[in-house]
């Protein structure tokens, strides 16, 4: 065989088993994406979110988080957290409002996982493991799994951690529309169609339970929604008579059928077009 041939196998048996990337540069910014295909991890220079302040109608669940993600930040024992509920009630916008104000004053790092990467979560966690002097949260949004889903298996790297454990820098904080991140009528039908119905969809119920906390998010009230708009109407500057400010904000959620953190952002970006106020 001659030396282009053995290149050129060389060359393929290299594109097929990559060499190992380099370590991320953690200096780079304070959140990162993780991407596959190559695996890697992005860094975000400007995170999409709101002012913590600005988060209206959620003070429990902000409160227990937000002591939740100190103690990690201090190097303390904390959970790992699954925030549940309804949509649209700033379940997301909460973990990265938390973030920006712990890591004003403790360094934390935000790192974002996708559901459909989860099969490369332990390449990650070699990542973040390997950084020990930094703190992770590492959060994956809109997390829920089907009947055929495997993925559900590589999260238990991340709650357990298998025989190496989940690494001491890094914690777990996932929201999801379902409590026990499966449809009820799926884990009904499971149960009725299994010989041995309490242990049919066990394995992926007692998922959930490996958070440590559970936070509810419920639909809001209309105090609560006309409140959330006049937070975005004051921390912007917008000023509207109060009684059409109230008239056109119930109008909006009339028409959409619900309320919700949300649509008040919504009705607020378009209220703030049309008086010209950019946000």
């Amino acid at each position: 065989m001659d030396n282009a041939a053995l290149i050129r196998i060389a060359d393929a048996l290299e594109r097929l088993s990559p060499p190992p990337l380099p370590a991320p540069d953690f200096d780079a910014a304070s959140a990162f994406i993780w991407h596959t295909g190559p695996e890697r991890l992005d860094p975000v220079a400007d995170v999409s979110r709101v002012d913590l302040g600005l988060l209206i109608g959620i003070n429990r669940a902000r409160d227990i988080l937000h002591e939740n993600t100190l103690h990690f930040a201090k190097g303390l024992p904390a959970n790992n957290a699954l925030l549940w509920g309804a949509r649209g009630m700033g379940k997301s916008s909460l973990v990265k409002a938390i973030h920006a104000d712990i890591n004003a004053h403790y360094p934390v790092i935000l790192v974002e996982l996708s559901r459909e990467d989860l099969p490369s979560v332990t390449a990650l966690l070699r990542h973040l493991r390997a950084a020990p002097d930094r703190r992770f949260i590492l959060f994956c949004d809109d997390l829920s799994f089907s009947h055929d889903d495997q993925h559900y298996k590589s999260l238990k790297a991340v709650l357990d951690g298998g025989i190496e454990g989940r690494p001491e820098n890094v914690i777990f904080y996932a929201t999801s529309n379902r409590r026990h991140l499966m449809p009820r009528d799926m884990i009904e039908n499971e149960r009725s169609t299994a010989i041995s119905p309490g242990e049919a969809v066990e394995e992926k119920v007692s998922l959930s339970d490996r958070f440590g906390l559970w936070l509810g998010f419920h639909p809001c009230t209309q105090d609560e929604y006309l409140a959330m708009i006049d937070g975005y109407c004051a921390a912007h500057g917008l000023t509207v008579a109060p009684d059409t400010l109230r008239a056109e904000a119930i109008e909006w959620q009339a028409t959409r059928g619900s309320r919700s953190g949300r649509v008040a952002w919504q009705f607020f970006t378009d209220l703030a077009a049309r008086h010209g106020v950019t946000i």
